[in-house]
């Protein structure tokens, strides 16, 4: 690929959900927008490697996306209103103005453009998890695979959803402003889950070459610090926060020079960002203070975030208490039901009470787990550790078949090679 055709697909990646923002706080129409700067990356993709890329790529984006949508607009209000083409230009001319002026909510409630999008997108016509993958794809570009990965359910059926969702915001005629302030309570479970998806889909990219995406991570914690200063529910907020913070501290520590991906009893304690598990830890604190949390959303964010604290604050590996982790997780999956929760059980009890102990708790996820490779891949270390080679090869194996990202590819395959060394 040339470096234009390069630089397209980074500002695809970075930049997408920017702009879109921007039209819609511009247009209120998401699949006039939508549609546009589709057009608009298109042409980019022509006219970038043989002009060379432009100064400003997002501004280009922009502007090549909004005389589309002018375009369009020009044609429907002829077709409608039979007005001449001169009247109509008038008023468009001036609507562009306008919103370019001012394009976002006027009472300045929400100045973060991303921030309003995920909220729009958490519209109450459509279901939390519907309105959770809309907003992985469209808002922040998660691809299709990575977004189903994410919801335990295969890329057909979850870009099915994603169009449906689409469908429903248009045909519905969902306004594209902000509700009132009482009304926006409602949404922020959504905006939360989005944000928390988002960074997990940096930490664990299901496909591609990257072993992380610290970018889309980075995204997540930003839109949880710009939710906590416009949004209510702050206690729910600080506990994701301290969340996130914990596991995005060891970034630099995550992946070796060479690129292969380090597990958490290998990383180097010293390349962790001890001043985030430092703010995360007084973010946990604040978010424990009484009165004790009484909603589901935020004691499950507490728990996870007790577990994260318990691996930051360990000072090394053998140091960890891994039964406090299990109980933990224990309570966790009372709380949620899990699958996922179930999966990360079993390995802190594997860690507290032996491999044996944790295998048990695997029997009968398969069915509830039937993609992604993390439990095959986590059922085959158990099996080595108990000393069950064949059992182990063949479950290396099929988290091989399952799995779609690369450096976890390398990491499968050298695991299995090892059993052969026993």
């Amino acid at each position: 690929m040339t470096a234009g055709g390069d630089a397209v697909g980074a500002v695809w990646r970075d930049e997408w959900g920017r702009v879109l923002a921007l039209l819609v706080a511009q247009f209120r129409r998401l699949d006039l927008v939508e549609d546009a700067l589709a057009d608009a990356f298109e042409a980019a993709s022509r006219t970038w490697p043989e002009e060379g890329l432009p100064v400003n790529p997002p501004a280009w984006l922009l502007t090549a996306a909004r005389r589309r949508v002018l375009d369009r607009l020009r044609a429907e209000a002829v077709a409608v209103r039979k007005q001449p083409l001169l009247v109509v230009d008038a008023e468009l001319q001036q609507r562009a103005h306008e919103a370019a002026a001012d394009p976002f909510d006027r009472t300045g409630a929400v100045p973060d453009e991303r921030l309003r999008l995920l909220l729009l997108c958490a519209h109450p016509a459509l279901a939390p998890e519907s309105a959770s993958a809309l907003s992985l794809r469209l808002v922040l570009g998660v691809s299709t695979e990575d977004i189903a990965r994410l919801f335990l359910t295969s890329t057909a059926t979850m870009a099915a959803r994603i169009t449906r969702a689409k469908r429903k915001l248009v045909k519905a005629g969902v306004p594209m402003s902000l509700p009132d302030e009482a009304a926006l309570g409602h949404r922020l479970e959504v905006v939360a889950d989005v944000a928390y998806l988002a960074f997990t889909a940096g930490y664990a990219p299901g496909s591609g070459p990257d072993p992380v995406r610290v970018d889309l991570a980075a995204e997540g914690i930003r839109l949880v610090r710009v939710a906590l200063d416009v949004l209510p529910s702050p206690r729910m907020l600080r506990a994701l926060l301290a969340l996130m913070l914990l596991q995005h501290s060891r970034r630099d520590a995550r992946v070796a020079a060479d690129g292969s991906l380090v597990l958490l009893p290998d990383q180097d304690r010293r390349r962790w960002h001890h001043e985030e598990i430092t703010e995360a830890l007084w973010l946990l604190s604040e978010a424990m203070a009484p009165p004790a949390a009484d909603d589901r959303r935020t004691r499950e964010y507490l728990l996870q975030a007790l577990i994260a604290a318990e691996h930051a604050t360990a000072p090394r590996a053998e140091d960890t208490a891994w039964d406090r982790i299990a109980a933990a997780y224990a309570q966790l999956e009372q709380l949620t039901g899990s699958a996922v929760v179930r999966l990360n059980r079993a390995v802190a009890v594997a860690e507290s009470e032996g491999p044996e102990a944790g295998l048990a708790l695997l029997d009968g996820l398969d069915e509830r787990l039937p993609v992604g490779h993390r439990l095959p891949a986590t059922r085959a270390a158990l099996l080595a550790r108990a000393g069950d080679v064949d059992r182990a090869a063949a479950a290396y194996d099929e988290a091989l078949a399952r799995c779609g990202n690369e450096p976890e590819q390398r990491y499968l395959r050298t695991a299995r090679a090892a059993l052969q060394e026993r």
